[in-house]
């Protein structure tokens, strides 16, 4: 579903990272309670993806010459946690739509201005798999081709398709900027946990799309963006923001399942045993200690991960190869925590933690799917470091450096 709003004047100051993290934080309830209709209907609800937007929370990587916030990477985690802590797939959305509008913001100044110039709140979904077909025409191309997991699709005005070179000068892969109401949503996203991220297919056929909206995919993962002109969030490197875009959703959702298990033990008993509150178990105390230990560290290694991409942009510097691979394996070592964190909270609140009417099996199938994600595959992401650090070629499995 494409939605709009209105131009917030440019004069309006830049919010500060607390300020943001505020209004992330005042929408915790609404998305709590909007959760469970998310997850059955398989879609954020208009009303509740318009509260976060209407927050300005999916203008964080805007370019600030369109009222867009630049924020950095530091603020775009804290903002994706603190939603999380509401509803996954919503702080999901939020973390791809920002991820989407910093690719918007790397095309032409005149395909900037297509986006934001009569829409601040414009936003855009992407996906980087070639699977299109370009045939080159006057004035730019010709496309056809399908998307499949396209997050944010049911809340986007642009989506930003990955297609084959058409060029033997440049036969790598390409992007191209695409209104929504050009191409087609197929609804696809049928999974067990995420259900309400949108992650459906998108489908060109013989769509046109003017020069100016065009640009090559892989000068942004070399570090071209990195040393140019943009904002500090524009600086950044490609490889960290994907990864990091989806790492706050999952943070954010096992603090939720933690701060749930403690509120609920005091009152709960522990079957079969002389406890009738778990919180005087030692077993279920250890248990709760762990799961809290592992967010934690989950979080302040993603934290770091952040800081170090918005170092690297303040100095205009890609950061080196054997850095970008370790975030990549710090990154899907946190969302790995992040989930055996959720599982073991399962275990400790007990069985009931499974019925439907429960919050704690939806945060438990969303932080499972999530988890999984292509980011995060740990082998791939270990063999990268790995080759990294022994001066092999890392890209020659992946792009995603």
């Amino acid at each position: 579903m494409t939605t709009s709003g209105p131009t917030v004047s440019a004069k309006q100051d830049t919010p500060s990272r607390e300020e943001l993290i505020t209004r992330a934080d005042d929408l915790r309830s609404l998305l709590w309670e909007a959760a469970p209709e998310a997850d059955r209907t398989r879609r954020v609800a208009d009303k509740t993806f318009q509260a976060i937007r209407d927050a300005g929370l999916t203008r964080l990587l805007v370019p600030r010459r369109f009222d867009g916030y630049d924020s950095g990477m530091r603020t775009f985690l804290e903002v994706t946690i603190a939603l999380g802590r509401g509803c996954g797939s919503s702080a999901w959305v939020t973390g791809v739509l920002n991820t989407g509008n910093w690719l918007a913001a790397s095309y032409s100044d005149q395909a900037q201005a297509d986006v934001w110039g009569e829409n601040s709140a414009a936003t855009t979904a992407g996906v980087l798999a070639p699977t299109a077909e370009a045939k080159v025409v006057d004035g730019g191309i010709v496309l056809t081709g399908k998307w499949g997991y396209a997050s944010g699709s049911n809340h986007c005005d642009w989506v930003s398709v990955c297609y084959p070179g058409t060029s033997p000068d440049d036969p790598g892969m390409q992007l191209a900027l695409v209104p929504v109401q050009d191409v087609t949503l197929e609804d696809t996203w049928f999974v067990s946990g995420m259900r309400a991220t949108g992650s459906n297919t998108v489908v060109a056929h013989e769509v046109f799309v003017p020069a100016h909206r065009l640009r090559p995919l892989t000068p942004l993962f070399t570090g071209a963006n990195a040393t140019g002109g943009a904002g500090l969030s524009g600086r950044a490197s490609l490889a960290g923001l994907l990864s990091l875009s989806l790492a706050g959703a999952q943070l954010g959702q096992a603090e939720a399942a933690l701060d749930y298990v403690l509120e609920k033990a005091p009152k709960r008993s522990i079957t079969t045993t002389v406890y009738g509150s778990q919180s005087e178990s030692v077993g279920f105390q250890i248990d709760v200690a762990e799961a809290s230990s592992m967010i934690i560290a989950a979080r302040e290694i993603t934290r770091q991960a952040a800081d170090i991409l918005d170092d690297y942009a303040a100095k205009a510097e890609l950061p080196p190869e054997t850095v970008r691979t370790q975030l990549r394996v710090n990154l899907a070592w946190a969302a790995r925590q992040a989930f055996l964190a959720v599982d073991l909270l399962m275990s400790a609140h007990g069985s009931s933690a499974f019925a439907e009417v429960n919050p704690l099996q939806r945060i438990w199938r969303d932080a499972g799917i999530a988890s999984r994600h292509a980011a995060f595959f740990r082998r791939v992401t270990q063999e990268l470091h790995g080759k990294a650090l022994l001066e092999k070629n890392p890209s020659a499995i992946s792009f995603l450096v």
